[in-house]
């Protein structure tokens, strides 16, 4: 297995890019941050009304409906619990993402099992970290 540091990236590549991070619990607020940190401009929070969602415009972070967030996004980022991403791409997801678009995750679980199955038009991705959030 490689591990990638920041000097191993290319962070011209998604500069120019909309990234939404559905879900703001520990690893997703942590994404968030980093992307805007490293002059990723077009970063939101897809997430649905509630105590994430506030904290995530009080970071001054742009709030979206999850299916409103995939409409307008390139990048796709998945950090909720394991047991509700199905659901999350079955409704919000599959139908509404960009042709071409990246669909990330921060743990393989559900591709594993094939509880989400990706349409083959979407670039996947896994970034995970090596320890657990805060």
């Amino acid at each position: 297995m490689r591990i990638f540091y920041d000097r191993d990236a290319d962070v011209s590549l998604i500069k120019n890019q909309r990234v939404a991070i559905v879900g703001f619990g520990s690893q997703g607020h942590a994404h968030a941050l980093n992307l805007r940190d490293s002059g990723v401009k077009d970063v939101v929070a897809a997430l649905r009304p509630g105590a994430s969602s506030a904290k995530a415009a009080a970071m001054g972070f742009p709030v979206m409906d999850v299916a409103e967030a995939a409409r307008w996004a390139d990048v796709m980022m998945i950090v909720t619990p394991d047991e509700g991403q199905a659901d999350i791409w079955r409704d919000d997801l599959k139908p509404h993402m960009k042709q071409g678009a990246a669909l990330l995750f921060a743990h393989g679980f559900n591709i594993h099992f094939r509880l989400i199955e990706p349409r083959p038009d979407l670039d996947v991705l896994m970034i995970a970290p090596k320890g657990p959030g805060h």
